[in-house]
């Protein structure tokens, strides 16, 4: 098994490694502001293009496909090619997605403009998170997978906060928007290119983009342990980011047009410091109490849908981003650390396709059920469900616990390759819950 030191082209230095690693921490984040941009300008897309809500789901939905898909085939590539090529490549069609944004004229443009998005992010993510790992301060063994958990929350809030703030105060937002972003990924490009490569080149990158899962048995039930949780938060995670816009403005309709982008920028900007504080809590306590916390959300929100009132909404998107950060962090190091090292890039493929499928086939569903029934059916349909999940989540989790107590303390012999994070102690650092590719070796 190759480790990610063994293919290093030259060892990393204070001064020369802290650059590279701040610039490649920057791509993660400027690739997830960009995945978050479109949120507040929905909804001028609908009134322009007289565009329903099931619309803006397909939309949204095409971009968590095409990532899903580029992480299942891209994972593993910059392993065999380098890290500059596949992020350059990927970072060249970022730039063609933003200009065809800034360009789109319909329907048809906005859904070839997010897959264009949702295969760049893939790529780049996974061959920036290992470019992470290349670049780490041995000093500092966890800041890789720190960095590689906050970094597409944080990017998230940023992007939506941005780009709902010109469209307040700058002028043809639908444009200048993606123009900043061209921007900002040209000069990251430029960086790029004089930054030195960190991994030598190796045989099989086109059988490295066989698209495969594996779930072995230990991952699999702790998956099933959490898998409620997951499919709660990042089902929620779908709503905001979808149709939180228009539900905003469904529940106050007299306010400002860019709240609706600020509902998504709650639960994100909440979620980034929740990942950094709950990551040295005990992987199953971190995914109780974010479940616990999905319940209140749902019940503001319909608190919010029957009371018009925006406050509701914002509280409830805020105990979502915090439900998200825990649940993330939590439920993703238990199964990845149930499993051997090199069994943990399979396992993390089949938890991104969990995940982003609960992101995205959700979030259609009730665009469809939005455009036969109305937004507000929809939404009542979607926090009941999320709350049902969530409800199951902290049962399944609590009994789990209440076992655990009750059986003998983990056996003392056993390796680290099967130590689960579950029994670990509260100061071991959190394995990268983002990238397929750092584990994928």
């Amino acid at each position: 098994m190759q480790s990610v030191s063994a293919g290093l082209v030259s060892p990393r230095t204070s001064t020369s490694g802290r650059l590279p690693f701040a610039l490649h921490v920057s791509i993660l984040i400027a690739l997830l502001a960009a995945s978050s941009a479109p949120t507040p300008l929905y909804p001028r897309y609908q009134a322009q293009w007289q565009l329903s809500a099931l619309d803006i789901t397909v939309v949204f939905s095409a971009y968590a496909l095409a990532l899903l898909i580029a992480l299942l085939t891209t994972g593993t590539l910059s392993d065999h090619v380098g890290r500059r090529p596949v992020l350059l490549g990927a970072l060249a069609v970022q730039v063609a997605s933003m200009a065809l944004f800034a360009t789109a004229g319909g329907l048809t443009a906005l859904i070839g403009a997010r897959v264009l998005q949702g295969i760049a992010t893939g790529a780049a993510t996974g061959a920036a998170g290992a470019a992470l790992v290349d670049l780490g301060d041995p000093a500092r063994p966890g800041l890789p997978a720190l960095a590689n958990s906050i970094a597409p929350v944080t990017g998230m809030a940023a992007g939506v906060l941005a780009a709902t703030l010109l469209v307040r105060f700058a002028p043809v937002p639908t444009i200048t928007v993606y123009a900043v972003l061209i921007a900002v990924f040209a000069a990251q490009a430029i960086a790029l290119v004089l930054t030195p490569e960190t991994v030598r080149r190796r045989p099989g990158a086109l059988r490295s983009t066989r698209p495969h899962l594996a779930l072995p048995p230990a991952a699999a039930h702790a998956l099933l342990l959490n898998g409620a949780g997951v499919v709660a938060v990042w089902a929620l995670g779908g709503f905001y980011s979808s149709l939180g816009p228009g539900f905003t403005r469904l529940i106050s309709p007299d306010g400002p047009d860019h709240a609706g982008g600020m509902v998504f920028f709650t639960m994100t900007a909440v979620a980034a410091p929740t990942v950094y504080f709950t990551r040295r809590m005990r992987a199953d306590v971190s995914a109780l109490v974010g479940s616990c916390a999905v319940i209140p959300a749902a019940v503001l929100t319909l608190g919010a849908l029957h009371l018009a009132g925006p406050v509701l909404l914002f509280a409830g998107a805020a105990l979502a981003g915090f439900g998200f950060g825990a649940v993330s962090q939590g439920a993703l190091r238990a199964v990845v650390d149930s499993v051997p090292a090199w069994e943990k890039g399979g396992t993390l493929a089949s938890y991104y396709v969990l995940s982003y499928l609960a992101m995205s086939l959700p979030a259609i569903g009730a665009g469809a059920l939005a455009a036969g029934f109305g937004l507000r059916a929809a939404a009542l349909a979607y926090a009941c469900c999320v709350a049902v999940l969530a409800t199951v989540a902290v049962a399944t989790q609590s009994a789990t616990l209440r076992g655990r107590r009750r059986s003998p303390s983990p056996d003392t012999h056993s390796g680290p390759a099967t130590r689960n994070y579950t029994s670990a102690s509260p100061g071991t650092p959190a394995p990268d819950i983002s990238l397929l590719a750092t584990h994928n070796r």
